[in-house]
């Protein structure tokens, strides 16, 4: 049975205090609507659509960095949940499968919950998600019979007995999404707020002879995001989650809670990170490298055996083969480091390729821009870049040549050559006690007058 997605995002969430949307704000250094857009594709989904209001235009552009086949529809008026859902009915025209209604919002539902959720729809036209609340307060209440959800009881509406309840609503739920929408068209806003609610639609299909389940999940996968305290919150669930996530496949972490992970993080086994280290979006790790303490990592792949840090930035494109060195303050992006080569100390490689077993030296930079254009710097195998060189791209370096310390490289230098651009060395006799003389001089004028 195919299936599509339908995520609610049109809220503007007043308690962030906030010009973004509330569904743009990052978990995870990623959107908390990215999220939930993970988990559903584990569905591999025919269609996903994104129901967006506050920030549109921007909810619209994250979607499509996201996703570039999700389509994004608008609801202009926020008139509940229900209304919500009936805006993907034109991006449904002639869909004959299930829709799954998820919330960008509620960004830790899991993958295999919303199978679960599909795969209870073999035995029930619609079905709802619920949890068992540690503190139920104001959720509402999932009334059961067996597998039958008989009915959904808000806390205001609910009698003693029911209030006693603990299996809450999510309010996420899967249905087949043309009796979805015929269930909707039931759905009347005849309440205190005036809105149409997605939850009237558990009575309406039961008084229409249809079977209605529920099927739970933990708790937490149901945290929903409101202000800035449940986002840090969020973060940290994250965090506790995916840095258990790494050692249980064999990363060692030497001090786990300081260790900052994002959504998409790949480390392989038996890698070690050193205290204080932050991966931001797009990283890889393979198996068997060393990141040492306080290093930055984004979107950029190390290999096997390489070794980063302390004090490293890896930047988009940043590309180290195996056994290589990128020591502390050191700065690579948009380079290849290849097999061996070192850059150990001080130094920035940008826009760049370094041969194998190439040594850079203490404080070497790649003169990249010029103001207006990036140009690049490509260098040789087994080549020496003497400390302090600055090599003014675009240039080349070949095989085995060196650079002398202190040079600034314009030209190319070709194979087994040694470069030395720098001026030659005077020395004025006497010159330094004549010019500090003149110096305690003038300041102590200057002191003198004031």
């Amino acid at each position: 049975m195919s299936t599509a997605l339908i995520i609610l995002a049109a809220g503007k969430g007043t308690r962030m205090n906030s010009d973004l949307p509330k569904v743009l704000h990052p978990i995870a250094q990623a959107p908390m609507l990215e999220h939930a857009m993970a988990a559903g594709q584990a569905l591999a989904p025919e269609r996903t659509i994104v129901v967006a209001g506050h920030g549109a235009d921007l909810v619209r552009s994250a979607v499509a960095e996201i996703d570039e086949v999700a389509q994004v529809v608008l609801q202009e008026e926020q008139l509940g949940t229900g209304h919500a859902v009936q805006q993907a009915r034109a991006a449904l025209e002639g869909f004959d499968g299930d829709a799954v209604v998820l919330y960008g919002d509620t960004p830790f539902v899991s993958a295999e919950t919303i199978e679960r959720m599909v795969e209870a729809r073999s035995r029930a036209d619609l079905v709802i998600l619920g949890f068992e609340a540690a503190d139920p307060a104001r959720y509402g209440r999932l009334v059961m019979d067996g597998d039958s959800l008989e009915k959904i009881v808000e806390f205001k509406d609910a009698s003693d007995e029911e209030r006693a309840i603990t299996f809450c609503n999510s309010g996420l739920m899967a249905c087949n999404a043309a009796q979805m929408f015929a269930l909707l068209d039931k759905v009347s806003n005849q309440n205190a707020a005036g809105e149409y609610y997605l939850t009237d639609l558990v009575e309406i299909a039961r008084d229409a002879d249809l079977t209605v389940t529920a099927v739970s999940c933990d708790e937490a996968e149901t945290l929903g995001i409101n202000s800035r305290a449940d986002l840090a919150q969020a973060d940290a669930v994250f965090q506790a989650k995916a840095r258990a996530e790494l050692m249980d496949l064999g990363v060692t972490l030497m001090a786990p809670e300081t260790v900052y992970l994002s959504l998409g993080t790949y480390v392989g086994r038996d890698t070690v990170i050193e205290p204080n280290v932050v991966f931001g979006p797009g990283v890889t790790v393979e198996s068997g490298a060393l990141i040492r303490a306080f290093s930055h990592l984004e979107g950029c792949h190390v290999s096997r055996g390489a070794k980063v840090g302390p004090y490293a930035r890896l930047r988009p494109g940043a590309e180290l083969a195996e056994d290589t060195h990128v020591g502390n303050f050191v700065e690579i992006k948009n380079a290849e480091i290849a097999e061996g080569a070192k850059v150990n100390h001080l130094s920035y490689i940008g826009d760049a390729s370094v041969g194998k077993k190439t040594n850079i030296g203490a404080g070497t930079i790649t003169c990249n821009y010029d103001g207006f254009m990036k140009h690049r710097t490509e260098i040789g195998a087994g080549a020496f870049i003497g400390s302090n060189t600055m090599l003014v791209a675009p240039v080349k370096i070949g095989n085995e040549a060196m650079t002398a310390t202190g040079a600034v490289v314009t030209k190319d230098v070709g194979d087994g050559d040694l470069a030395i651009a720098r001026a030659a060395q005077t020395n004025k006799a006497g010159r330094a006690r004549k010019l500090m003389d003149m110096l305690r001089a003038k300041k102590a004028r200057l002191t003198s007058k004031s």
